[in-house]
């Protein structure tokens, strides 16, 4: 482990690196298009973007944002929201227990609760996904996904800190029928099948449904006991009924979607396991998780004339979470003896454990706006948000077996009544043909009623209702430069907002808001020819009480700390030469706390001088949690044509992810250590209807740490170990 858990003493790259690589890369790009001839050089594509609530060209928005179409997530082999870290900078993505955490730039979220919201947003067909544990569940028939980095929040759905992700799946495509099928085999029990079939009845509906089945063996052995955590096993269903009128000024999509997502729970390491083997776990107790639910959604645009649309949403949203853990992580702790008090001084002597766990997430969102949609020198949107949500929770501990739950000793019965409210606008104009301006704001109100029916500790008189009001006015503005050559400039600053809460316990008190305050400059560029994209930022971000989660006296707490500050920068290059297509991805990112915080720590129940006690001291400088300094992500793949529409296409990635701690406080319990990880792939396409495709994952089998799990109220905490090697083959049927 690194000594030095400061960034103080490294060297600091330069803010503008990214702006000074522009400026070298230009000169050379304006001479390479002058002296150009080649007619039948290939080019990039256009890439769609619908950050700003329309589709428009990427190189065209002043945003930071990685986008990728459905071919590029195939060619990547992303299939799953955990790969997104591999191929998009500034990412780092934590997949443990029940839930996606996704933290960009060092914002985001790195436990949950029924009473925090996620610090990035993400959105599925334009419908938020208000927590991290329904989003894998979706993860299939993708068109494209668009990684928005900073604060968002003056265009769409709920307020955010971090940034957002939206994920499009396929429009139904009307008077037109096709399918196709996806399927693939690979070790380890991996058996993934996807189908889509589009049916176009006529001009005016069409109905798109799509399904996935996904199995998945453990990649750990469990010596220990009856199950075998990492088994996984999901089916989830799509439809999508898109109607219109003749003249095409009114549209309506109805979307529905269940999911049925089981597990044997995650194969957690126990940091004390005497077998030093990364993948061989022993538990002695039945651990599964379960969640199941569905989410549907309607959704209109209406054409007010050519110049405006209206733009309405409603989504309902009900998951469910049943899971159950082996709260030693053994198969050698013993239960507390029946006849003994299930007191702290007995469980300290008998750790051995089984916990349950049952969470219902029922979710009501509408949104609507209006915005332009003319060709005019001024575009804008305006828009009001609204979700209201109840999350019943109840938490079981059984400290008098370990084989499974049968009874409870220790009960935690809560619910939650989150309702957030919000209205928002930004217009963007231009005041010449290459300058633009643009300003947003945005009021967000948060309201949370939280009722506890039964809490461990001395007795009480339940129910006890515990209420938190939050509001905050946040916004953005920017100028932007078009140049003649189509090149964008453009400079902005963004404020995000994320509501606070109610602790479990009483005694803890609320936790108020966090805000990221974000200063950015960019460049997107298109060079030679149109076969080069370069696009750049640099950014510093000023990042105050900040929500972290821990654990006090056996409970989970939210609790704010003091403010940190970011400096960072972004760069991505798409190239393609001929028949060889390059891509690459860097993000530097130095965070740090900007102030001294006195905080508790799950893994220390200490107290350090100058800090009330059970709280342990935060220095300035000490590095931010989920802030790894360098992303980087590249790739390369090669058309080799063999004629009558055939052709071979080998393709190698890699990517990297520096070092990075789990919470403020370094230690072999919070340090995952960097990675790097390469993956091939060879894809023969038989024609445009059928492709086979051979993988190989993790191609090195490189030995990485995925995830720190800290203790909980319902388990110690662990490792996760990356997926080791993994071969493969895939094949690809176009229905017509």
């Amino acid at each position: 482990m690194k000594s030095n858990h400061t960034r103080a003493g490294r060297i600091r790259v330069s803010p503008l690196v990214a702006l000074l690589l522009s400026s070298t890369v230009l000169p050379f790009a304006a001479f390479a298009e002058d002296g150009s001839t080649d007619t039948e050089r290939k080019t990039l594509d256009p890439v769609t973007v619908t950050a700003e609530r329309r589709e428009q060209n990427l190189q065209d928005v002043p945003v930071s944002a990685t986008v990728l179409d459905n071919e590029t997530l195939q060619k990547r082999g992303i299939t799953d929201v955990n790969s997104l870290q591999q191929v998009a900078p500034s990412v780092a993505i934590n997949t443990y227990n029940r839930s996606v955490f996704i933290n960009i730039r060092g914002v985001g979220i790195a436990q949950s609760a029924p009473t925090s919201n996620p610090g990035v947003a993400y959105y599925e067909d334009g419908v938020l996904i208000p927590h991290e544990q329904f989003i894998r569940q979706g993860f299939f028939d993708i068109d494209s996904i668009e990684v928005l980095r900073g604060p968002q929040g003056t265009l769409t759905g709920q307020n955010s800190t971090g940034g957002a992700v939206y994920t499009r799946t396929p429009d139904p495509v009307f008077d037109d029928f096709f399918g196709k099928v996806d399927f693939t085999v690979a070790e380890y029990g991996k058996l993934r099948a996807m189908g889509a079939i589009n049916y176009g009845f006529n001009d005016n509906v069409a109905l798109r449904l799509a399904g996935v089945t996904d199995t998945q063996d453990s990649f750990s052995e469990n010596i220990g006991g009856q199950t075998e955590p990492g088994n996984m096993d999901m089916a989830s269903i799509r439809a999508n009924l898109a109607m219109r009128t003749d003249d095409e000024r009114l549209r309506v999509n109805l979307r529905a979607m269940i999911f049925d997502y089981e597990t044997d729970n995650n194969a957690v390491k126990n940091r004390n396991d005497p077998n030093l083997d990364p993948f061989v776990i022993s538990e002695d107790g039945n651990s599964f998780l379960n969640q199941k639910g569905y989410r549907t959604s309607a959704e209109a645009r209406y054409e007010i004339n050519p110049d405006v649309e209206l733009r309405g949403l409603v989504s309902y949203q009900d998951g469910y979470t049943y899971d159950q853990t082996d709260g030693d992580r053994t198969s050698t702790a013993l239960p507390v003896p029946m006849g003994l008090r299930a007191s702290g001084s007995n469980r300290a002597i008998y750790p051995g454990r089984v916990s349950n766990a049952r969470t219902d997430f029922e979710t009501f969102i509408s949104e609507v706006n209006l915005l332009s949609t003319g060709d005019g020198p001024v575009q804008w949107v305006i828009g009001a948000f609204y979700m209201d949500e109840s999350v019943p929770v109840a938490l079981y501990r059984d400290n008098y077996n370990t084989d499974d739950f049968y009874s409870s000793n220790s009960d935690i019965v809560a619910e939650a009544e989150n309702n957030s409210a919000s209205i928002f606008g930004q217009v963007n104009w231009f005041v010449t043909d290459q300058i633009e301006l643009l300003g947003g704001l945005r009021y967000s109100e948060d309201t949370q009623d939280y009722t506890r029916f039964a809490l461990p500790g001395p007795p009480r008189t339940f129910p006890i209702t515990t209420t938190a009001n939050s509001e905050e006015i946040t916004g953005k503005f920017g100028v932007n430069y078009h140049a003649d050559n189509g090149t964008l400039y453009y400079a902005n600053v963004s404020r995000g907002y994320k509501a606070g809460g109610v602790n479990l316990e009483p005694i803890f008190g609320n936790f108020g808001p966090e805000s990221n305050l974000v200063y950015e400059v960019g460049f997107k560029s298109q060079l030679l020819n149109d076969t080069l994209r370069v696009n750049g930022d640099v950014y510093y971000s000023d990042y105050t009480d900040i929500q972290l989660a821990s654990l006090q006296g056996g409970l989970p707490i939210t609790q704010n700390a003091a403010s940190g500050e970011a400096f960072g920068a972004e760069l991505e290059l798409l190239g393609q030469f001929g028949d060889l297509s390059v891509s690459a991805g860097l993000g530097w990112l130095d965070a740090s706390f900007a102030g001294d915080a006195c905080i508790n720590d799950t893994n220390n129940s200490g107290t350090d001088v100058g800090c009330p006690a059970g709280n342990r001291l935060v220095p300035e400088g000490r590095v931010l949690p989920f802030s790894p300094e360098i992303t980087f992500n590249a790739g390369a793949e090669y058309f080799i044509d063999l004629g009558d529409g055939k052709a071979i296409i080998p393709r190698i990635q890699w990517a990297h992810l520096s070092d990075q701690y789990a919470t403020p406080f370094p230690s072999m319990a919070t340090y995952v250590p960097d990675r790097n990880v390469v993956d091939a792939r060879v894809t023969y396409e038989v024609n445009e209807s059928l492709k086979f495709e051979a993988f190989a994952n993790n191609l090195l089998d490189e030995t990485y740490i995925a995830a720190q799990i800290q203790n909980s109220s319902s388990a110690d905490g662990g490792l996760i170990y990356g997926a080791p090697r993994q071969l493969g083959v895939r094949a690809v049927i176009e229905l017509e």
